[in-house]
C-alpha cells in the first residue's frame, strides 16, 4: 500500500495539526499568564502540564528538580534522545499591561515569557505524540522551573533529568524580532554569571582625624576603580566581559570613618578563559587593597551558570529543519551578556537554543518589562518550528 501523501508532507502535516491546537493553546497560555508562580513555587503551572500530558497519554513524571515535570515520547525506531526544555517560572514584576488576562497575583508576572515556552512545549508534544511512529528515538519533554532564578536546570539535572540524552534543544521568545521569524548565534551566545560579595573592614573614627583611623570607603572607592580595568586591561579584546558593581553599602554618619564597607557585583563573560581571568583578577585585586589599604578583605566569589555555548552539530540540523517548514525566516544573531541556565543542559550535552520571535506588530517590547506583550501567534509558529525540529533530527 502506498504511503499517504499526507505522510509525505510533514510541512503540511505539521503545520494543520498546529492550527487545530492553537485556540486551546492560547487558553492555556491566557490561564497560566493570569496565575504566574515565581521560582521553585510553579505547584499550578506544573499541575496544569501533567494534566495536560495525561490527557494525550503521554508518560511523564513530576516533582523533578522540585517542581519540574519530564514527560517521554517513543519513537517507532530505536535512536538517539532529543530533549526539548521549556522554563515555567515567573517575575517579582507587577504587570501593568490591563488586558483581560493579566496577573491576578500582585507582584507577579510572566514578563519574559515563560507562559508562552510553557505552552509552546505542550503544543510541540501534542503534535509529536501523533507523529512518534515515524520517529527514530525518542524525545524527553522537560518543563523546568527556576530559570529565573538559575537554579531550576541544575535541579533537574541532579535528579537525573538528563540520563540517556544525547542532545537537547532549548528556546526562547525575543520581542525584538517579529513573529514568523527565527534567529540563532553560533558558539557562545550567552554569557556566564558570576556574582560576588566584598567585604572591607577597616578602623573607625572621627572624620576630622583620618591619621588614627583606617578608611575602608578609600579603599572600595579604589576595588571600584581598579575592577574595571578587568575588562579594559586583564580580559583578550575579543573575549568579551563586563563587571558590574551594583550593591555598595557603608558609613552611618557624615563625620565617621566606618568601621567596615560591603560591595556586591556581577561578572558577565562568554568564555571559559575569559571567565578565570575575571575571577583571578578580582582576588588579587582584593588582596592587593590590604597591603596598599591597611584594610582585611574577605571576598565571596560564587560562579553561577556557566555560558551557553551552541553546538553546530545540534544548530546546524536545527535551522535546516525551521527553513524546510518556514523558508527563509531565520538570520544569525549576536551574543548577549544576559545569562540562561539551559547552559547547564548545554555543559553536558551538544545543545542549542533557537529564538522565536515574538514581536507583536506597532509594539516595541522587551522581557522583564511590566508592560510586556508578546504577540501569541509565536505560540504555533513555535510549535511547528520545534515539532519540525524533532522529525527531521529523529528521522
Amino acid at each position: 500500500m502506498a504511503a499517504s501523501p499526507r505522510l509525505n508532507d510533514p510541512e503540511t502535516r505539521i503545520r494543520e495539526a498546529t492550527a487545530a491546537l492553537e485556540p486551546r493553546l492560547v487558553e492555556i497560555r491566557r490561564d497560566i499568564h493570569a496565575h504566574p508562580e515565581l521560582a521553585f513555587e510553579e505547584v499550578r503551572t506544573a499541575g496544569i502540564v501533567a494534566a495536560e500530558l495525561a490527557r494525550m497519554g503521554i508518560a511523564h513524571r513530576t516533582g523533578i528538580g522540585r517542581t519540574g515535570v519530564v514527560g517521554v515520547i517513543e519513537g517507532g525506531r530505536p535512536g538517539p534522545t532529543l530533549a526539548i526544555r521549556a522554563d515555567m517560572d515567573a517575575l517579582p514584576i507587577h504587570e501593568m499591561t490591563g488586558l483581560p488576562f493579566a496577573s491576578t497575583v500582585d507582584g507577579k508576572m510572566h514578563a519574559c515569557g515563560h507562559d508562552i515556552h510553557t505552552t509552546t512545549l505542550l503544543g510541540a508534544a501534542e503534535v509529536l505524540k501523533d507523529l512518534a511512529p515515524q520517529l527514530a528515538g525518542r524525545v524527553v519533554l522537560v518543563f523546568q522551573p527556576a530559570e529565573e532564578a538559575l537554579g531550576g536546570a541544575a535541579a533537574m539535572v541532579q535528579d537525573g533529568v538528563l540520563e540517556g540524552v544525547d542532545m537537547a534543544l532549548g528556546f526562547h521568545n525575543h520581542p525584538d524580532m517579529p513573529a514568523g521569524q527565527f534567529g540563532y548565534c553560533r558558539g557562545s551566545t550567552l554569557a556566564a554569571a558570576d556574582r560576588f560579595d566584598l567585604v572591607i573592614r577597616g578602623k573607625s573614627g572621627h572624620a576630622a582625624h583620618p591619621d588614627k583611623a583606617v578608611d575602608p570607603i578609600v579603599a572600595a572607592g579604589a576595588f571600584i576603580a581598579q575592577a574595571q580595568t578587568v575588562v579594559s586591561r586583564e580580559l583578550d579584546p575579543l573575549m568579551p566581559g563586563v563587571v558590574t558593581i551594583g550593591m555598595i553599602h557603608g558609613g552611618t554618619a557624615p563625620n565617621i570613618i566606618p568601621e567596615t564597607v560591603e560591595l556586591r557585583g556581577t561578572v558577565r563573560t562568554l568564555h571559559h578563559a575569559a571567565r578565570d581571568t575575571a575571577e583571578a583578577a578580582l582576588r588579587r585585586f582584593a588582596a592587593g587593597l590590604e597591603a596598599m589599604h591597611r584594610v582585611q578583605c574577605t571576598l565571596n566569589y560564587r560562579r553561577g551558570v556557566p555560558p551557553l555555548i551552541n553546538a553546530d552539530s545540534v544548530l546546524d540540523p536545527a535551522i535546516a529543519a525551521v527553513r524546510r517548514q518556514f523558508g527563509d525566516v531565520v538570520a544569525e544573531g549576536r551574543p548577549s551578556m544576559g545569562a540562561e541556565d539551559f547552559a547547564e543542559f548545554a555543559e553536558r550535552v551538544p545543545a542549542f537554543q533557537l529564538r522565536i520571535g515574538s514581536g507583536a506588530p506597532g509594539r516595541h517590547d522587551h522581557l522583564h518589562n511590566d508592560h510586556y506583550q508578546p504577540d501569541e501567534r509565536c505560540i504555533g509558529l513555535g510549535v511547528q518550528a520545534l515539532s519540525r525540529i524533532a522529525l527531521d533530527m529523529l528521522a
